[in-house]
């Protein structure tokens, strides 16, 4: 089985966000494999193991695929580093793209990898647009689940069924391959993954992403990265959306002390027409 993973390099948003001239300045900025993007590779890492006796399916491959510039190449590191097989790196600057552009390009590396699944993080932590898995599976036409919190894999056929977060519980929906999924935070929940190798007993550590070890970060330096162009992928460095400029939102007013709870309502009615 082959999963690609569609990964972004994105600021850390631990960091305080500064605005220069109308525009995010992101000098000296810490960069990051996308949250989300990182949930993506180690769900693909729990499908195609035995998190028992940490071995892989035989045959079994994980392609990560990112665009961005030439530095990011860091980051799509810390992937292989994790675990993934190889990477592909459509170099290009972050200005250049959109969620669209990123589709045509992602369309063109499926059409050449052919892989069983897409799994990528449900969106970007810098943009949050949420778009990229829906426009890549209405381009496709493939099925697509959104929003994953757990995932259980059946071999024959090959489909997966996804457990989805929604106002009145949990909803599952069932993905033949091919398919798109995107996966939300409590994917890498202890036992949000089960593929049928790993025994039902297994729980894995932490609630989040594995830490790559020393021997992965080795042996990532060996694993094939190819880098690209988006040339090479018929798309052009034309984004349909462009950044006019950002402004923080106006300062809050203080708040207000009041006596008692009449005094609250009226106040929440006559003057913040809450009520």
């Amino acid at each position: 089985m082959k999963i690609l993973v569609p990964v972004k390099r994105v600021p850390d948003p631990t960091q305080k966000a500064k605005i220069k001239d109308g525009h995010i300045d992101l000098t000296g900025a810490s960069w990051i494999v996308n949250t989300f993007d990182e949930y993506a590779v180690e769900t693909a890492l729990r499908l195609l193991e035995n998190g028992a006796d940490n071995t892989r399916t035989a045959g079994s491959e994980i392609v990560v695929v990112s665009i961005g510039p030439d530095d990011a190449a860091k980051e799509i590191r810390t992937c292989l580093a994790m675990g993934a097989d190889r990477a592909i790196h459509v170099v290009a600057k972050d200005e250049e793209i959109d969620s669209l552009a990123v589709v045509k390009v992602l369309q063109a590396v499926i059409a050449a990898e052919k892989p069983d699944f897409v799994l990528m993080g449900k969106q970007a932590v810098d943009g949050d647009a949420n778009q990229v898995g829906q426009m890549l599976a209405g381009k496709l036409g493939w099925p697509q689940a959104t929003f994953a919190a757990s995932i259980e894999m059946s071999k024959d056929p090959v489909a997966l069924t996804v457990g989805r977060e929604v106002d009145g519980g949990v909803e599952y929906k069932k993905v033949p391959s091919p398919a798109v999924v995107t996966v939300d935070l409590r994917i890498v929940g202890p036992k949000a993954v089960q593929n049928g190798v790993t025994p039902a007993s297994h729980a894995y550590s932490g609630e989040g992403a594995r830490l790559p070890s020393l021997k992965g970060i080795m042996a990532a330096k060996k694993k094939p990265l190819a880098a690209t162009k988006l040339a090479d992928y018929g798309a052009a460095a034309a984004p349909s959306i462009k950044e006019l400029s950002v402004t923080l939102p106006p300062p809050r007013p203080p708040g207000q002390i009041v006596a008692d709870i009449p005094t609250l309502v009226k106040k929440l009615a006559d003057e913040a027409k809450a009520l």
